[in-house]
């Protein structure tokens, strides 16, 4: 394998290796490399059918069906587990997948359900001739970032994900929508997490829209979350995948957030996407104390 890095920060591309032929030896290294940067990997121009998608992504973990977006949960047909990312229609005129052509703002998947995805692969079936990048931020930077005042602010603090809307502004299936963050359907998640296999802290955001720091006044909130979302998207932090056909990309939903540009609607688009299952929602950071335990003189 080669590796080579994306960002100084975080982020690696891995070439040389074919994802549908990992023997163990293999898939523990890219588990290690994967690790070791941030939980952002890129594996250009692969071959995957399909099949090979779904057990690459197996490899990784139990996989969830796709999000629930404004048609409802579309798949591959013939793959339920296969989420479909893509401006094409079908004969009937009817969209084969969920976010259209229009931007994606920054978020975290599916981060709005009590146990989010641990990770998320995308690969690409067709692509437009311009538009339709990719970009993805380091929240483990974002947060050694802060500063202490702020680490110590937030140290506690647990935010609401939203799940009225989904990254390209639609109103998912069955949701009734509503303009109060406060009052909007959604699941309260550590503003700060710890990784287990690395013991990183990452700062966990979600979304912007219809996010709520809970505890605080709307105002209050409004203003702490503003300032927070200064960090993840500051230009050092942040990685753009022009993405070729074949690429796949693996990423951590603790570890990163990732948002989609526009491209021409005349142009087709069509990316296939599978979500690892996360086995509990995401850990709080917690401070631990130390205990000393001074003897008595004798």
């Amino acid at each position: 394998m080669d590796v080579k890095r994306l960002t100084p920060h975080f982020g690696a591309a891995v070439s040389g290796v074919d994802l549908s032929r990992l023997d163990d030896v293999q898939f523990a290294e890219i588990r290690k490399i994967w690790h070791a940067h941030r939980g952002l990997i890129a594996f250009p121009r692969q071959k995957l059918s399909d099949d090979s998608l779904l057990a690459f992504s197996r490899r990784i973990g139990q996989l969830d069906l796709p999000p629930n977006q404004e048609r409802g949960r579309q798949a591959a047909e013939g793959y339920p587990e296969i989420y479909v990312v893509s401006n094409v229609k079908d004969d009937k005129g009817d969209p084969i997948g969920s976010l259209g052509d229009g931007e994606a703002v920054w978020h975290t998947d599916m981060s709005y359900e009590v146990n989010p995805p641990l990770a998320s692969m995308l690969t690409a079936r067709e692509i437009p001739a311009s538009g339709g990048s990719t970009w993805f931020c380091d929240m483990i930077g974002a947060y050694g970032d802060l500063p202490e005042a702020l680490k110590q602010r937030i140290a506690k603090l647990k935010i609401k994900h939203d799940g009225t809307y989904n990254s390209g502004g639609f109103v998912r299936a069955g949701v009734t929508p509503t303009d109060d963050p406060i009052a909007a359907p959604g699941t309260l998640h550590p503003a700060v997490i710890r990784i287990p296999e690395t013991n990183d802290l990452a700062l966990y955001l979600g979304r912007r829209r219809m996010s709520y720091a809970s505890g605080l006044s709307l105002a209050d909130s409004e203003a702490l979350l503003d300032e927070l979302w200064r960090y993840p998207v500051e230009p050092h932090r942040i990685y753009t995948h022009s993405w070729q056909i074949g690429d796949l990309v693996l990423w951590d939903n603790r570890t990163t957030m990732h948002r989609r540009d526009a491209f021409p609607a005349s142009e087709r688009r069509r990316m296939h996407r599978t979500q690892i299952k996360g086995d509990a929602a995401p850990p709080a950071f917690i401070t631990q104390k130390i205990i000393i335990n001074v003897k008595a003189p004798q």
